[in-house]
């Protein structure tokens, strides 16, 4: 059904793909540090989860859509950049990040939150779509059958070892944040976290 040595390559590649810091991480990071390990590993399911539509709309060939709907690209990033601003503006403004009845404990946030948050803001990406077309197909071998099923197998794939790397990393980062006892710098992780989705949605927008 795929062919074994370049399901070995795709592994190393999705493996080291993964493992640079990008966009879905920063934002992973960010929500771990502000909320919490359970925050910082839903926010790793749902990039996940939004991965896995990705991958599922180039294995039907729903991508192509994008080379004769041009304007389809161009809604689906603007309303991922609009998204982040939305989530830049309510980092910025939030005064909750310390529960006052519960002294210097972090206040929680809804955890589902987190996760729809980073489903969302994958899903609007559409230049995660535009990257599953140009790279999952280099390891489809076409002499072994349904290109469109290797094209699944290849995608649960990524999603798998997407999740298997930045799951730890949400849980770390969580852990990390709830080291953070003192108002003022968790006020500074709001800020930070606000900058972040900011960077996001600007590079979201200007990258050509």
């Amino acid at each position: 059904m795929v062919d074994a040595s370049l399901y070995l390559a795709f592994l190393v590649a999705a493996v080291v793909l993964v493992i640079i810091p990008g966009p879905d991480m920063l934002m992973i990071l960010a929500l771990g540090m502000r909320h919490g390990p359970a925050a910082g590993f839903m926010a790793a399911l749902g990039v996940s989860v939004g991965l896995a539509v990705h991958t599922a709309a180039a294995a039907l060939g729903l991508s192509a859509l994008f080379t004769y709907v041009p304007v389809l690209y161009d809604g689906l990033r603007w309303a991922g950049a609009a998204y982040l601003l939305y989530l830049a503006v309510m980092a910025f403004r939030d005064r909750s990040a310390l529960n006052p009845d519960e002294g210097d404990a972090p206040a929680q946030t809804s955890h589902w939150k987190c996760f729809w948050r980073a489903v969302l803001t994958n899903v609007l990406n559409p230049k995660v779509i535009v990257f599953n077309v140009a790279f999952l197909p280099q390891f489809v071998n076409p002499a072994l059958g349904s290109v469109g099923l290797q094209l699944f197998v290849l995608g649960a794939t990524l999603v798998l070892v997407d999740l298997m790397i930045d799951g730890p990393i949400g849980l770390a980062a969580g852990k990390l944040g709830k080291l953070v006892r003192n108002r003022k710098v968790a006020r500074g992780l709001n800020v930070g976290c606000g900058a972040i989705f900011t960077a996001l949605a600007v590079r979201l927008v200007v990258a050509d």
